[in-house]
């Protein structure tokens, strides 16, 4: 299917010239004060992982390939990669770390992500937007540190860095975005 350059999204599968797939990483659309608005897209090929960056004119057609779209839940990982199951017909599918990538370190056993599958195989993972981990080191606050804007460091529980406000202390359930690792609230339950 045609779609414009610049409606391509992270996780989008594209067929580029060469005839190979290709998993979107990223899409960036700049609109210079002169010149033609282009849109530059960070992929990696489906076959091997090989990354690249291609720049194409917001209104160039791009071929979007047809991928289906499944709900599944997280079970385990080990050395052969990932697996989830489908909910509907227990079907379980591994899905290995490059396909994943960054975004590993949130999955939660039994929680519910979306697979874009292709011919069978998983070419793309779309996690919840946010998830909830508790710390587990954090300086403690300073007297006076009162400022909004000011942050500090602090590690996760499932061993990511992120920066929290200065009146969260260790032990507190926090809720984290999963595209970016960035704080959002202190959990409610």
């Amino acid at each position: 299917m045609k779609v414009i350059a610049s409606s391509i999204r992270k996780g989008n599968i594209i067929e580029h010239e060469d005839g190979q797939l290709y998993a979107v990483l990223n899409a960036e659309s700049f609109h210079p004060g002169k010149g033609t608005p282009t849109t530059q897209i960070d992929m990696r090929r489906l076959t091997d992982g090989v990354k690249t960056t291609v720049r194409y004119k917001t209104t160039e057609q791009v071929e979007r390939a047809f991928v289906e779209d499944k709900d599944f839940s997280y079970l385990y990982s080990d050395g052969d990669g990932n697996h989830f199951m489908n909910a509907e017909t227990y079907d379980q599918v591994q899905v290995s770390d490059d396909v994943i990538g960054d975004q590993k370190v949130y999955l939660q056993e039994g929680m519910k992500v979306m697979l874009s599958l292709f011919n069978g195989n998983a070419v793309g993972i779309q996690l919840p937007a946010r998830v909830t981990l508790e710390i587990v080191e954090t300086e403690p606050a300073m007297k006076g540190q009162t400022a909004s804007s000011s942050f500090k460091p602090a590690i996760l529980s499932n061993g990511a860095r992120t920066m929290v406000p200065p009146h969260i202390q260790t032990g507190t359930r926090v809720v984290i975005q999963t595209e970016d690792g960035s704080y959002v609230e202190r959990a409610k339950d």
